[in-house]
């Protein structure tokens, strides 16, 4: 993925180290959840019996080295309730994620400021307020680019295009 708007309280300060955005996760509800599976699951594997140990040649690994750490809430937007994501926040998830817009209160707010601020739909390339205002209203992402009748267009352009035909 490479563009994803995600909803966020009206006063999310998106958190910064040394300056820059810090990369983050959208927030997961089941992250709680799943460090706990995974803790079930390294446990399974000091027994020796976990299922992926004998479908695998995994000798002499552990499993942290086989399935990588636990996740980390540190990687990890807040999991606000529903009420409180109020705004739209557009993000680029190449890495984790890192906000390209402030939230902003509609989709044709974000869509406008995305415009007016020519925020980037894939490197130097912005998009015009309908194909961003499509791709929030619809979707909510796009990939980075893609390859379209031998053009190379931002993702946010091919998805509107597609979108539109339907």
């Amino acid at each position: 993925m490479s563009r994803e708007v995600r909803r966020v309280p009206a006063t999310w300060q998106h958190p910064r180290e040394d300056g820059r955005y810090k990369h983050l996760f959208e927030g997961d509800p089941n992250l709680k959840q799943e460090i706990e599976e995974w803790h079930r699951d390294n446990e399974l594997w000091k027994l020796g019996k976990h299922p992926d140990q004998v479908r695998r040649a995994t000798t002499g690994l552990s499993f942290e080295d086989w399935s990588g750490g636990p996740p980390d809430p540190r990687y990890y937007m807040p999991c606000w309730p529903d009420a409180e994501k109020t705004h739209y926040q557009m993000y680029e998830t190449t890495s984790e994620g890192s906000p390209l817009s402030p939230p902003m209160e509609s989709p044709e707010a974000l869509a406008r400021w995305l415009v007016d601020n020519r925020a980037s739909a894939f490197g130097n390339e912005t998009a015009t307020y309908e194909d961003w205002l499509d791709m929030i209203r619809g979707p909510g992402w796009a990939p980075t680019a893609m390859q379209i009748g031998g053009e190379l267009q931002s993702g946010v352009k091919a998805m509107a295009k597609e979108n539109n035909e339907d």
